[in-house]
């Protein structure tokens, strides 16, 4: 059963069909949403800012490594070129001469040079001049045999593959240079480290004589300081991560966690509401969230307690007849005389018609709500509806009684209304049975329909005695009942207006009553039904 009291807090419940401002509508939340992609993409940004800086950074070191590899190749085949280059017409290059030249030039500290002859055989090893020697760690010892203890000392075939593969790189590199091209790469040495490497032909005129190949191996060592220096990068990244980690959890899961221990109260303790005031203040989606839920806890304790009242009022009601019904019965056994058991016969039967009309008037308050909920709204031409109704009311019309009178609006354009038809129904019935009780023997009850503002305004009138001014607001509590002298007692359950302004509040609307007047005389009561208007 509906509630007669509103359900929604004016002040702080917000619509939720609200319009968002245009200078955000791109984004896919509000305030919250906004924070919550805002936060995580700030750490990703810093991350991916990172890493961009850093690979810009590590091309441009081997670049610079090859730039630098090549000038002083150029300078090394130049100089090679001109103290080491024999022969006439035909020159050659001097291999001794050319160790020499390139012992003198090379920088075994930070580079390995290397001279091939015009069939790619090596002449000279900066390596093998500054007696540098080859590291690697042995490998682990075999276990011990019947002929005493045996080391491992070969490489594993794992390197030696790298080996082959790193001599077969530069035996292509120097191939290229003997064609007269300037090679430079990046490519595996043997030691499987990382090298940069440029290969310059020497070339006396157009005669290639030999191939200079410079190598530096300090290219992992730039690449672990490039990875050192993006630790700063993904520690910034990580703590702005945990820190929005850490906000959301203030901002989100620590306010859901209070709402949901709230509902717990609400349903293990009794509460009839939700009260968390600070959360409600927020003006984001959880505010709006506690807002709603404080709104729907205090609609269920305003419809818990209008069915509790609804409750003892039926309990009173019905007390009624039925106190009326065991006095009649008590009676009955001790009345002789055929009139009063005639009479008493007769109150029995009132009482037991009374009792059915307040179960069927009962029943149907109790469903109202269902019935509203289940039916989807739709377009109504409520001049045909009402128009229905009258004609109704006129098929079934017997001489002497109340007639009804149907007063349309007169409009080209039908009027419509967004509603349920058998609801609507309902409230001009029960309007229309209401005034026919109170309008006097062939009297006449008027209908009339009519548009003002964009709402639809009915009115129903009789030709009756009014309302006492005190009680134009009570008539519509349930089961008041005031009839007129003379009227059948127990004749109504005192539902019919209750339920008529359940409806028209259902449907956005009002009802209300008032009386009459003409020539400063009540001439009865008219009921104003205002619905919006819905164009179809």
């Amino acid at each position: 059963m509906a509630s007669d009291t509103a359900t929604a807090k004016p002040d702080r419940a917000r619509q939720p069909g609200g319009v968002r401002p245009a200078r955000f509508r791109w984004l896919p939340g509000t305030r919250l949403g906004r924070l919550i992609i805002a936060l995580n993409v700030l750490g990703l940004a810093v991350l991916i800012a990172g890493a961009l800086v850093l690979n810009e950074l590590r091309q441009g070191l081997v670049n610079a490594r090859i730039d630098s590899l090549t000038t002083q190749g150029e300078l090394m085949a130049a100089i090679i070129d001109q103290a080491a280059t024999v022969g006439e017409p035909l020159p050659a290059m001097d291999p001794s001469y050319a160790s020499l030249v390139l012992q003198m030039l090379a920088n075994p500290k930070t580079q390995r040079a290397r001279l091939f002859d015009p069939q790619g055989r090596l002449i000279a090893d900066s390596d093998l001049v500054a007696d540098r020697v080859e590291q690697r760690v042995l490998p682990p010892a075999r276990s011990r045999g019947s002929d005493g203890v045996s080391l491992n000392l070969r490489p594993p075939p794992s390197r030696n593959a790298v080996a082959l593969k790193a001599r077969a790189a530069l035996q292509a590199e120097v191939a290229k240079a003997l064609r007269g091209q300037h090679v430079a790469d990046l490519r595996r040495g043997e030691d499987g480290d990382r090298v940069v490497s440029v290969s310059i032909p020497i070339q006396h005129v157009q005669a290639v004589l030999g191939v200079l190949t410079l190598e530096a191996n300090d290219v992992d060592e730039i690449i672990a300081r490039e990875r050192m220096a993006l630790i700063p990068f993904i520690l910034i990244a990580v703590a702005v991560t945990l820190s929005s980690s850490l906000l959301l959890t203030q901002l989100i899961a620590q306010p859901v966690r209070r709402l949901a221990r709230a509902a717990d109260r609400v349903r293990l303790a009794g509460a009839r509401a939700i009260s968390l005031p600070d959360l409600a203040r927020r003006d984001d989606e959880l505010g709006d969230l506690t807002r709603s839920l404080e709104a729907m806890t205090q609609s269920l304790s305003e419809r818990m307690d209008a069915i509790e009242s609804f409750a003892a009022d039926v309990a009173h009601e019905i007390k009624n007849p039925l106190t009326s019904l065991r006095s009649a019965v008590e009676t009955l056994d001790l009345v002789t005389e055929p009139a009063a058991r005639e009479r008493l016969l007769g109150i029995l039967k009132n009482d037991v018609q009374r009792l059915d009309r307040l179960v069927t008037d009962i029943s149907n308050a109790s469903r109202l709500d269902a019935e509203l909920s289940r039916d989807a709204p739709k377009i109504i031409d409520l001049e045909r509806l009402v128009g229905d109704i009258v004609n109704l009311y006129h098929a079934t019309a017997k001489p002497g009684d109340v007639t009804v009178r149907f007063h349309p609006s007169g409009g080209i354009e039908p009027i419509t209304v967004s509603g349920r038809e058998g609801s609507l129904s309902q409230v001009f019935r029960n309007l229309i049975d209401n005034a026919r009780s109170f309008s006097p023997p062939g009297g006449h009850v008027d209908v009339a329909l009519q548009r003002a503002a964009a709402r639809v305004i009915a009115t129903v009138s009789d030709s009756g005695p009014g309302i006492p001014p005190e009680n134009l607001e009570t008539i519509f509590e349930r089961f008041y009942t005031s009839r007129p002298k003379g009227a059948a007692f127990g004749g109504n359950s005192g539902l019919g207006l209750s339920i008529a302004r359940q409806i028209a509040e259902a449907h956005g609307g009002t009802l209300k009553a008032q009386n009459r007047v003409v020539d400063g005389k009540v001439q009865g009561a008219v009921f104003l039904l205002m619905l919006p208007e819905a164009r179809a």
